[in-house]
């Protein structure tokens, strides 16, 4: 079976072909992976803009996917596409096109929970079969496993996802659009940990006290005067940013054992455009041995949103009974993971049918 995903919940407009055959099972075969990402000129994404990114870029981003994955349109047996939680505009970008593909080709199409398509591409590709999730992104920050017939939120954020308040942090300082990799390049820089609120409420997180915090502490030294960023080297800007960095990681950590500890999984999967910060995976990694459990991180191309995970997660839907109209294809922008009845887990302890 050939499917061919296209993720469009944000900034990214992906494209991904995977490959399944009967007989392999829950064997992922990535064939293609191409994407194209909305940079906003300044502040931060603007939906409207962002779809017409998406817009202007599906044709291209379709085609390459195609072309690298030495097939044609023809020989697709299934459309995936994002069908929620995302951006309104974005999501319908994403799925007009997807609409479009499978009326043309006569081939069926399933709308996939974002959220569920980065656990299922993290445990087809990692090796891993039952694990919590700790999904770090943009918008999302949860704390993910499967229990009862469903994956469930066992953790969340309260206000926003850590990518979005590390981007904030970013912008208020005259850090270009995505900031986490520089924030994280300057962390690298210090050793030098400078108190910051840290706030674990039950199993949930909040990042907008501490997002304040060390902001009102780079404009009262000089890093930022008044609105207007200060951009030169500058070591406390170094030590905010390992503070920033140390804080709410330790706070996802901590909620992703207690979510560990509570259904007893030995496993671990990293998960979200934040999953590629290096000392992120090192926390986890340091807690999952300490508990005698296992820390997985998939391939980078793999955590951040893309096409191919929507691709994937389509197949394990279809081969599990999965169908739907095109009425069934509405997109929804708070689609909750819990919302998904996983048909395709056999049970609590992993596997795909």
């Amino acid at each position: 079976m050939y499917c061919l995903g296209i993720e469009s919940t944000a900034h990214t407009f992906g494209c991904g072909v995977v490959s399944n055959k009967p007989s392999d099972g829950a064997i992922c075969t990535v064939l293609s992976n191409e994407s194209k990402m909305y940079k906003p000129v300044e502040g931060g994404i603007h939906p409207r803009e962002a779809a017409n990114h998406h817009a202007n870029v599906a044709g291209d981003v379709v085609s390459a996917a195609l072309e690298r994955a030495g097939i044609s349109a023809k020989d697709l047996d299934l459309v995936a596409f994002s069908q929620g939680p995302g951006l309104g505009p974005c999501l319908r970008t994403g799925a007009t096109a997807a609409r479009a593909l499978a009326l043309s080709l006569d081939i069926p199409i399933i709308g996939v929970n974002h959220c569920i398509a980065h656990l299922e591409i993290g445990r087809a590709t990692t090796g891993c079969r039952d694990p919590v999730m700790l999904y770090t992104s943009g918008a999302n920050t949860q704390v993910i496993a499967f229990a009862e017939g469903k994956y469930r939120v066992f953790g969340e954020t309260l206000d926003v996802g850590i990518g979005n308040a590390l981007d904030k942090f970013g912008r208020d300082l005259g850090i270009p659009f995505p900031a986490g990799p520089a924030i994280e390049t300057m962390a690298l820089k210090s050793k030098n940990y400078i108190p910051l609120p840290y706030c674990v409420k039950g199993m949930d997180v909040t990042f907008s006290g501490l997002m304040t915090a060390a902001f009102n502490l780079a404009e009262k030294n000089g890093i930022v005067f008044g609105t207007k960023p200060r951009q030169h080297e500058n070591s406390l800007l170094n030590d905010l940013c390992y503070s920033l960095q140390e804080t709410a990681f330790a706070a996802l950590v901590e909620v992703t054992e207690r979510a560990m500890a509570h259904t007893e999984k030995n496993e671990v999967l990293m998960a979200g455009g934040v999953a590629r910060n290096r000392r992120l995976c090192e926390m986890a990694k340091i807690m999952a041995e300490a508990r005698g459990a296992q820390c997985f991180v998939p391939p980078a191309s793999l955590c951040t949103d893309n096409g191919a995970m929507i691709a994937w997660t389509g197949i394990v839907m279809h081969r599990s009974g999965v169908r739907m109209k095109l009425k069934d294809t509405q997109i929804n922008q708070k689609f909750r993971t819990d919302d998904v009845e996983v048909k395709w887990r056999k049970n609590g302890n992993g596997g795909s049918i």
